[in-house]
Parts: C-alpha cells; sequence; structure tokens
C-alpha cells in the first residue's frame, strides 16, 4: 500500500469510528430525555435545556473526528 491509500484509509477509519459514540450518545440521551419528559411533565422544559445541551456536547465530539479526518487527508 502506497502513503495515499493509507491517508485514505485512515480518514475512514477516523470518521466512521469517531460517529459511532456520538451517534449513540445523542440516541440515549433522546431517549432518556423523553421518558423523563413523559414521566414529570411538568420538567419538560428542564429537561429539554440539559438534553439539547448534551447532545450538543456529544456532538462535538464528532465534529473533533471530523477535524481529525481533514488534517489526515488533506496534511
Amino acid at each position: 500500500m502506497d502513503a495515499e491509500a493509507l491517508a485514505q484509509l485512515g480518514t475512514a477509519l477516523a470518521i466512521g469510528l469517531g460517529a459511532i459514540g456520538p451517534g449513540i450518545g445523542v440516541g440515549l440521551v433522546g431517549a432518556k430525555a423523553m421518558e423523563a419528559m413523559g414521566r414529570n411533565p411538568e420538567a419538560a422544559d428542564i429537561v429539554r435545556t440539559n438534553m439539547i445541551l448534551g447532545m450538543a456536547f456529544a456532538e462535538a465530539i464528532a465534529i473533533y473526528a471530523l477535524v481529525v479526518a481533514l488534517i489526515i487527508k488533506f496534511v
């Protein structure tokens, strides 16, 4: 394998594996937030705010993986 093929493989692995964790995390956060809102509708505003914050932090990890993949691809 030459260097360009290894760079493409590294790029694919970086974004592929880097998106698995945040995808699972966002799904779990959303599911638990819906359960909490169903059990206690009065706290829906607080739960929704915390859910969005948690999802944003999880997606930040996917953005870091994207940046790493782009660095591998173009540098």
